[in-house]
């Protein structure tokens, strides 16, 4: 995941803050750059692979490091939202793209760069402005601080791709700040398992290569390449496909709006059990990320007073 809306985590497993660095940084393609961090905090740090979810917070500028509760209990989220918004670290979701343990603690994470350079992603909307995730991502340099909210436990709260005993085969389908999470999925199918993957792109230099040992059919949808809006470019390549045989799972991640129309034809059209389909909008062609944060911050203050 790359801009995803921080919703308040609930987690099941113990989370821990690890304080890192910036190892490297390295543009992976015109609209994603690959950041590495690095610490020996990491040692701890346990990605259960696939779609794993970490929250990262990043300095104001002007800050060295970003100012984070002291712990991470249960209340480090109500302890978070007291402190005054322009001093707290800013926090954002972001999918882990891989942990590697040897010849030393790292971490990859893979940002969309909205508004950042060459704005090839206009969306339905007009341009997408650069927000805090992405003018950090863009300028970020070896020795950079972050801080990482991140699990302790491989089998953990933070991974949603879950397919249920049965599952004869995966749709996925995700835009580009989905496409950490895809290439981790895919890399966690088991051998020969069937899987039909549309993947949304801004333009034809975003197209990766995603190993995986999946029996995997890969759709990519570059925008650059129509003047369809990005909802009915995606829904279009979806609803023309032939779909395998037997029970489905599905995941699909990315822009809201697309993430909705596609569940909805899954669901009524496809006739998918809706409790196979793992849906999330990691952004919103019509909020900031700071209106998403906001609206997170509220929504946990509103449940907690039920």
């Amino acid at each position: 995941m790359s801009t995803a809306a921080p919703e308040a985590p609930a987690p099941a497993v113990p989370f821990e803050f690890f304080d890192v660095h910036v190892v490297a940084a390295r543009r992976t393609s015109p609209s994603m750059v690959r950041i590495t961090f690095g610490g020996d905090a990491l040692r701890r740090f346990a990605s259960g692979g696939r779609d794993q979810r970490i929250k990262l917070f990043l300095p104001h500028p002007g800050q060295d490091a970003p100012v984070v509760p002291s712990e991470a209990g249960d209340a480090w989220f109500t302890v978070w939202r007291a402190m005054d918004p322009d001093v707290r670290g800013i926090m954002r979701t972001y999918t882990v793209r891989e942990q590697r343990r040897f010849p030393r603690e790292e971490l990859d994470v893979d940002f969309a760069l909205h508004g950042v350079g060459d704005p090839a992603d206009a969306g339905e909307s007009g341009f997408v402005p650069a927000g805090p995730a992405s003018r950090w991502a863009a300028t970020a340099r070896p020795g950079d601080r972050v801080t990482v909210l991140g699990p302790v436990e491989d089998d953990n709260g933070g991974v949603d791709f879950r397919p249920p005993p049965g599952t004869d085969w995966v749709l996925i389908s995700g835009d580009e700040t989905a496409l950490p999470a895809v290439a981790g999925i895919l890399e966690w199918l088991p051998p020969g398992t069937p899987a039909k993957v549309w993947i949304e792109v801004p333009q034809a230099g975003d197209i990766q290569d995603l190993p995986t040992v999946a029996d995997a059919d890969i759709t990519w949808l570059v925008r650059q390449n129509t003047a369809l809006p990005r909802t009915d470019f995606v829904l279009g390549s979806l609803s023309a496909a032939r779909l395998p045989e037997g029970t489905p799972y599905a995941w699909i991640a990315g822009e809201a709006g697309t993430v909705k129309a596609l569940r909805r034809h899954l669901v009524r059209e496809r006739l998918f059990d809706r409790r196979t389909v793992k849906f999330t909008g990691y952004w919103r062609a019509d909020a900031t990320e700071e209106q998403l944060v906001e609206e997170a911050v509220s929504g946990a203050a509103a449940a907690g007073g039920d």
